[in-house]
């Protein structure tokens, strides 16, 4: 197989080693119930494949009356038979959005669309050289019913350039400011963060690859005592930090809408090929926020390890509920994540609710 992406540019070219192939919830008698039913606290695997490939496209979309099911069911992968998962993430925020909800959005390699987000698309490519196995756990209490369609290429062989597609879920719920819990009123400008030890970790990988983006979901947590004492709604100012090859480079960002390629704490929903805004929050950004950014065009390469950070307010004065999913491709064997929390710690919150 020879190394390169399928564009525009390129889609006129005759591919002579490659077949397209397709795993679905198709109804195998021939009928119309195109879907499997994945009973509570049980697993479905939606694919094991045993050869070389490239998974180009997945969608998926999903019923349950459960009201958090995004955050109870959990996706994970592995690529090559390795023992411990390359993506392990509650199915909603893989897709893109975090809080347990869904909304109408693109972007290059995710989109939520029509009715009202809830068809999921990831157009992330994913290698693997012998075998790639998908599976769904439903952690609820209720059974879902889940539509998915896997298409992949398939080859002979795969160039061995190829590194390995990633996805990791984080939470801090919430994160420890210095000033917020006690309504001081924050520095914007002057306090010091030197050491950025404790940023809120997007990721921490070991190894070679690059990081190819990520969706930050906040929970504004000023509640209406709080707004009293201050008038720091805002829970941004919180620079990105990039730490690559133990210190060697770092990437050193100027504020969180700034990373998130936006400007001037913006408060409207905006979606874009790299970076949006999905959920832009209520009045003064209250309620749940979401932001990402996708490294399509400008990737951060490492060779021995990374850790991709962002300040929770300027100088981690904010306590706010923070989340994340990461993306990387990487060489194998990856650093162990750690345990995904209990179902119980990655139920959005409820309150404090968005001000209208």
């Amino acid at each position: 197989m020879k190394f390169g992406f399928s564009s525009l540019s390129n889609l006129g070219i005759i591919k002579k080693d490659v077949k397209r192939k397709r795993i679905s919830s198709y109804d195998k008698t021939g009928a119309n119930m195109d879907n499997v039913l994945i009973e509570p606290k049980s697993k479905h695997e939606v694919c094991n494949i045993n050869r070389a490939g490239i998974i180009k496209h997945i969608w998926m979309t999903i019923l349950s009356s459960d009201p958090d099911y995004l955050r109870k069911f959990v996706i994970r992968m592995w690529w090559d038979n390795e023992e411990n998962p390359s993506v392990e993430c509650p199915v909603g925020d893989f897709f893109g959005i975090g809080h347990g909800k869904t909304v109408n959005f693109w972007s290059l390699p995710f989109s939520m669309g029509p009715r009202d987000g809830k068809g999921f698309n990831c157009f992330f490519p994913m290698p693997f050289s012998t075998n790639a196995r998908i599976e769904l756990e439903n952690e609820s209490e209720i059974s879902l019913v889940c539509y998915y369609y896997i298409d992949y290429e398939e080859y002979t062989e795969l160039d061995s350039r190829f590194g390995r597609f990633h996805a990791m879920w984080r939470r801090e719920n919430p994160c420890e400011g210095n000033d917020y819990n006690i309504g001081k009123k924050v520095e914007k400008f002057i306090r010091k963060n030197p050491t950025h030890e404790n940023d809120y970790l997007i990721l921490e990988a070991e190894g070679e690859g690059h990081y190819v983006g990520c969706h930050l979901d906040i929970h504004n947590l000023f509640t209406p005592e709080l707004r009293k004492k201050t008038d720091s709604f805002w829970p941004g100012e919180g620079d990105d930090f990039f730490e690559i090859d133990d210190g060697e480079t770092i990437l050193y960002g100027t504020g969180t809408e700034d990373y998130f390629c936006t400007a001037w704490a913006p408060l409207e929903f905006y979606c874009s090929p790299y970076f949006g805004i999905t959920l832009p929050g209520g009045q003064n950004w209250s309620g749940k926020i979401s932001y990402y950014r996708y490294h399509i065009e400008d990737p951060i390469f490492f060779h021995k390890n990374l850790k991709v950070k962002i300040e929770h307010g300027h100088a981690n004065q904010r306590s706010d509920d923070f989340s994340s999913t990461a993306y990387w491709y990487q060489t194998e064997p990856h650093k162990k994540f750690q345990p995904l929390l209990s179902v119980n710690e990655r139920l959005p919150r409820e309150e404090p609710k968005e001000i209208p």
